[in-house]
């Protein structure tokens, strides 16, 4: 697709706007006094703190009782905590956009939420009739194969222009895997490593990627002697991966559920959080039907707190509405299942959020970088780029927690 050089993402920006519901006086009638959600948070918060600057003038430390995240929250309007009661994570970035909060670390602040989701309950998510209109807007961006395309274009064809200042010169947009000291384009190159290294690449061998992003992974399997299937819907990504691959490889505009072959191996990363829940079936059948009998796959995905994945599932949260349209976080115990009822092994699963939350520093630092010397491309405006300073740091603050967590698995096909 051309990409417009005035507004660009304006089609996420355009899409997040059924999520924005401000609070007016139904809602001020409806929600807890603020006094009594400061008090909610409080008892919520079993490790950590959270020092609050409030409207009023003065200040109020929030639990602190046992060692955790340490956040500061200036809050400047009682009107933001009205909207974290009411519309949870969409609500509080609602406020930030509006300056109704800020602080000076934005990190910690989304780290010890994370760190205390099961302690804290509903408080600070969605509720009531806030929560079903989330649902309901949540819905809308389904991935049906019309919406899938729709979603991907949204998000990924904003431009390989916007992706290659700050996603390192690998072009690799999911976790690295770091060395102690390590670079994060060579913690990228560790990464993809990791995952060839699962599925037994040898010269000769067939291999499927699925959503293959801008390349690069399946190019390194080609390099190592396979014949490589790489599919995605995004026209930017695949123009990008199409350049200087060479015959081993086929970069295909594809739906998942299109895909009919045989292959000795297949990987997948970060791609099946895209898809919604209901896809989840769908996605292990793909898995299944075009593995060979002993062929491996090895899959990266991004995982929710087993305890606190219904009460996440059953609404909407900042990423979903703002950043990843029709996207969900993965469930293991289900996801597993899943797997085994297919004649999927699950195999050598190896968990590193960390590496997540460092991977998502240096994006920051790169996004940084590009804004103060100019490379970012033009036609982002300052609200875009502060919602992505944004959604870098609400995700590396939900992974220092360990709330979310990334992981590889290897699948075997008996």
């Amino acid at each position: 697709m051309s990409v417009g050089r005035m507004q660009r993402g304006r089609d996420l920006l355009a899409g997040a706007a059924r999520f924005e519901r401000p609070p007016g006086l139904f809602a001020r009638l409806l929600a807890p006094g603020f006094g009594k959600v400061l008090d909610q948070i409080d008892r919520g918060l079993d490790k950590g703190s959270i020092t609050g600057h409030l409207p009023d003038g003065t200040t109020r430390v929030l639990g602190g009782r046992n060692p955790g995240f340490d956040a500061v929250v200036n809050l400047h309007s009682w009107r933001a905590l009205l909207r974290l009661a009411t519309s949870g994570s969409i609500g509080w970035y609602q406020a930030w956009e509006a300056g109704e909060w800020d602080s000076p670390d934005l990190v910690p602040v989304f780290a010890v939420f994370g760190d205390n989701a099961a302690s804290l309950g509903d408080t600070g998510r969605a509720r009531g009739l806030w929560q079903r209109a989330l649902r309901q807007a949540h819905r809308l961006n389904r991935n049906t194969r019309e919406g899938s395309a729709r979603n991907i274009q949204a998000h990924y064809d904003i431009g390989n222009d916007f992706y290659a200042a700050w996603l390192g010169e690998t072009m690799t947009y999911s976790s690295a895997l770091f060395a102690p000291g390590a670079s994060l384009d060579d913690a990228q190159r560790a990464k993809v490593s990791a995952v060839l290294d699962r599925i037994d690449l040898e010269p000769g061998k067939s291999m499927l990627e699925i959503g293959c992003g801008w390349g690069t992974l399946a190019k390194a399997a080609a390099a190592r002697g396979a014949q490589v299937d790489a599919i995605s819907l995004s026209d930017e990504q695949l123009a990008w991966a199409r350049r200087g691959a060479g015959d081993a490889t086929r970069f295909l505009k594809q739906d998942y559920r299109d895909t009919n072959g045989q292959y000795d191996a297949i990987a997948s990363v970060e791609m099946v959080e895209a898809l919604g829940r209901e896809y989840w079936p769908t996605f292990m059948d793909c898995v299944a039907r075009n593995l060979r009998p002993g062929g491996k796959a090895a899959i990266q995905y991004i995982s929710m707190a087993e305890d606190s994945f219904e009460a996440y599932a059953d609404s909407a949260d900042f990423i979903q509405a703002y950043i990843f349209p029709g996207g969900l976080l993965i469930r293991t115990s289900e996801f597993r299942e899943l797997a085994e009822a297919r004649g999927l092994t699950w195999q050598n699963r190896v968990d590193f959020g960390q590496d997540y939350a460092q991977t998502l520093r240096a994006w920051r630092s790169n996004f940084d970088l590009a804004v103060e010397q100019g490379t970012l491309p033009e036609g982002f405006d300052e609200r875009f780029r502060q919602l992505w300073r944004f959604y870098l740091q609400y995700c590396e603050g939900g992974f220092r927690s360990g709330f979310i967590d990334v992981h590889q698995v290897t699948l075997v096909k008996r």
